[in-house]
């Protein structure tokens, strides 16, 4: 019998593909997905590679975009295909698991800015977790799949 597939962002099982160049690798959340064959995906690093400059959710008057710090260039395209090819290559994904925070992968802990660079939420949904949504997979923040999925109490204590 075939085990259910999860993505992951690839950070978190150790690939070193953050924007900075290291990872986010989780022992534990690794250890709650053990049933799971686990589908990596990174796609800052498919679409820029790694190292590479940050960027971040804005409310534009066209929707929400990724926007580059470093040049202001919206990023949004590139991410949003990939995200897209990922999951019409892999549909038989059952659960998402992103990296809390990221613009690409957060679930419903992206920080999103307006035009001038000011706080509006820090529970906007990344490019990548927004196209899981729309196809009705289960999705999760890292942190909060943990938080929810408690390791068992240890008998005998």
């Amino acid at each position: 019998m075939a085990r259910p597939k999860a993505a992951i962002s690839a950070c978190l099982l150790g690939e070193r593909c953050r924007y900075d160049g290291t990872d986010n690798r989780d022992p534990k959340l690794l250890g709650k997905l053990a049933e799971y064959e686990l589908v990596p995906f990174c796609p800052e690093d498919f679409c820029f590679g790694t190292p590479r400059p940050t960027m971040d959710l804005v409310e534009t008057e066209e929707g929400i975009k990724a926007i580059s710090n470093l040049t202001g260039a919206d990023l949004t395209p590139p991410v949003q295909a990939y995200a897209r090819r990922f999951f019409d290559e892999h549909p038989e994904i059952d659960l998402f698991i992103g990296k809390d925070r990221s613009p690409s992968c957060g679930v419903c802990s992206a920080r999103l800015y307006n035009r001038k660079k000011q706080l509006l939420s820090s529970e906007a949904t990344g490019l990548m977790a927004a196209e899981a949504k729309r196809r009705g997979i289960e999705t999760w923040d890292a942190e909060d799949y943990l938080a929810a999925h408690p390791a068992p109490p240890i008998r005998g204590s």
